[in-house]
């Protein structure tokens, strides 16, 4: 942040790669933090002097004093489950007031949205795609089919009203086809527009804003949620979200141009990991897995679904790396692996015979994917105390100089614990 203006901060793998941390560390120098995709089916963790913070739609930034927060127009905004959040945080000693701003083009996240994703995975069958049940699906589908409500529609309440009305109806009939529990239209109406007096105040053109702040010389940290390899374009399709979690839907979902960024930071764990359903090359069967999955404590912040672990995939992270323009890497968890004898890294993968260096297109390329494998040594010592790159293991110097150079991005960040305090600034 001393050195860019417009910062865009992305997982590089399947999500859950520790981006909350190194968003509240950056937030320290920030003006604004806003997010730029997704919704409620986040689940950022933040250490705070011992004390767990888990942030599901309101921005990491909300943890630093005079931080400005913004939820911008890609989110797709779960308005009960927001006021729940800033709830939570308000009984904390968090003092939010005047720091949250929501974009008024952003879509409802609505209750129907939610059975509606919940019975559509039940309907899946063997074919489940390991949704939240949040329902992000069901909302975006809205949005894309220009049947969506905008936070900014709230401003009318007969309108709102007829809106949300027509659109539970509409989810009804699709909930009856699939032999699940109908919503009442009245009671979902009743309990939306509840929320009116406290979120029309926080609509907020984010694009504008945003604009100002970099006009101001003001330094922004844009947000995402989830990792490219679930973007809704460039990652496992299906098996991915809803939204463009890469660095390109920044700029379209809090409303800026692309010029105005001039950094994207890559989050990645310095192993693999990912929840639910889809190919993961690099996934370690048996108990070394699941002595991985303890240690690091691989357990989803919002579900609670245990993540499937593997080795670090440099094939993905390099994949990550150029749809996102990566001009950073941020190493988290670097101190699960203290205790590690050995240690692999995915360099290429094999299909049908062939060495393959690329990240595949075709999903059926990549369930046939095994990978190479390249066998360093573990360095069988803590990190934990290392606050500079010197003071870390020889060993695991050499680990993460290795990502370097088959990831092909330098490090900026290297994390050795979940604590505000435990990183290291390398550049």
């Amino acid at each position: 942040m001393n050195q860019h203006q417009c910062t865009v901060v992305v997982g590089t793998q399947w999500g859950d790669e520790g981006k909350g941390k190194i968003v509240d560390v950056l937030s320290a120098e920030a003006d604004i933090v806003a997010r730029y995709q997704g919704g409620a089916n986040a689940g950022h963790t933040v250490d705070v002097a011992g004390e767990q913070f888990i942030l599901r739609q309101i921005p990491s930034g909300i943890l630093h004093e005079g931080t400005r927060c913004l939820l911008g127009n890609g989110v797709v905004f779960d308005v009960l489950q927001f006021l729940e959040e800033l709830d939570g945080l308000l009984s904390r000693g968090v003092d939010a007031n005047g720091r949250l701003g929501v974009s008024g083009r952003a879509n409802l996240l609505l209750p129907y949205h939610k059975s509606l994703d919940l019975a559509s995975e039940a309907n899946r069958g063997q074919g489940k795609i390991g949704t939240t049940g949040r329902g992000i699906g069901p909302a975006y589908e809205d949005k894309i089919a220009r049947r969506g409500i905008r936070v900014a529609d709230l401003r009318d309440a007969q309108h709102a009203s007829e809106l949300i009305r027509a659109g539970t109806e509409r989810t009804n009939g699709l909930l009856r086809a699939l032999e699940a529990e109908t919503l009442d239209p009245d009671a979902v109406v009743d309990e939306v527009l509840a929320t009116r007096e406290r979120v029309l105040p926080l609509i907020t053109d984010t694009g504008l804003e945003i604009t100002r702040a970099l006009q101001e010389n003001l330094r922004v940290l844009l947000e995402g949620a989830q990792g490219a390899l679930l973007d809704v374009d460039h990652g496992t399709y299906p098996f991915v979200t809803s939204s463009n979690t890469t660095a390109g839907g920044a700029a379209i979902g809090v409303g800026i141009g692309p010029t105005a960024i001039d950094a994207v930071l890559g989050v990645v764990k310095a192993y693999t990991t990912r929840v639910g359903s889809g190919p993961l090359p690099s996934e370690i069967p048996g108990e070394l897995g699941e002595e991985l999955r303890r240690i690091g404590g691989e357990f989803g912040a919002v579900t609670g679904r245990p993540r499937r672990c593997g080795w670090f995939d440099a094939v993905v992270v390099r994949y990550g790396a150029r749809v996102n323009g990566l001009s950073g890497l941020a190493i988290t968890k670097l101190d699960v692996l203290d205790s590690f004898d050995e240690l692999k890294i995915a360099t290429a993968y094999e299909i049908d015979g062939r060495r393959q260096d690329d990240f595949p297109e075709e999903m059926a390329a990549l369930e046939r994917a095994v990978p190479v494998y390249e066998t360093v040594p573990g360095w069988n010592a803590s990190t934990a105390g290392a606050r500079t790159v010197q003071e870390l293991p020889d060993r695991a110097r050499a680990y993460l100089r290795r990502i370097e150079e088959l990831t092909g991005v330098p490090m900026w960040y290297v994390s050795i614990g979940t604590a505000r305090d435990e990183i290291i600034r390398v550049r």
